[in-house]
């Protein structure tokens, strides 16, 4: 079963992203408190497995906030995800497509930006169809999948 993982939010732009254990996700805004609003861009969200083959094909251990994604999804697949529904716990979101990786990735870690083009390493930029609150531990799946205990 795929669980999220962690929360990040980044409250003010090219600021720190801070984890949380929980979030409000509004429907057609985001991240209640982050600071991207509104747009097809309201929440982006990578994969753990993918991060981790990613850090281990560099040789280094960065922490996942310095992909700047606001959520971190353990055990399901991004990969070619444009169009598809996600439920969070209660909530649902619509991924729009790829997060590309940007300069930002090369400052974490040289190379990076490179390394995360291949398969939509970077993740992926969602709209909040249904809001709700969400945490730490929440079942993760796609529409039309079983959720799994919450």
């Amino acid at each position: 079963m795929a669980v999220l993982h962690q929360i990040w939010i980044k409250r003010v732009r090219r600021g720190p992203m801070d984890a949380a254990t929980t979030a409000m996700l509004v429907a057609g805004r985001g991240i209640s408190g982050n600071a991207d609003q509104g747009g097809k861009r309201q929440v982006t969200i990578i994969d753990l497995k993918r991060w981790q083959e990613l850090m281990d094909r560099r040789g280094a251990d960065l922490e996942t906030s310095a992909r700047r994604a606001n959520l971190v999804i353990d055990g399901l697949d991004l990969f070619d995800a444009r169009g598809k529904t996600l439920h969070i716990g209660k909530a649902r979101l619509l991924v729009g497509g790829e997060t590309r990786p940007c300069e930002r990735m090369d400052e974490a870690l040289p190379g990076l930006q490179t390394e995360m083009k291949e398969r939509w390493s970077g993740g992926v930029f969602a709209e909040v169809i249904d809001g709700g609150e969400i945490a730490v531990g929440d079942a993760v799946c796609w529409d039309g999948q079983p959720q799994g205990p919450a």
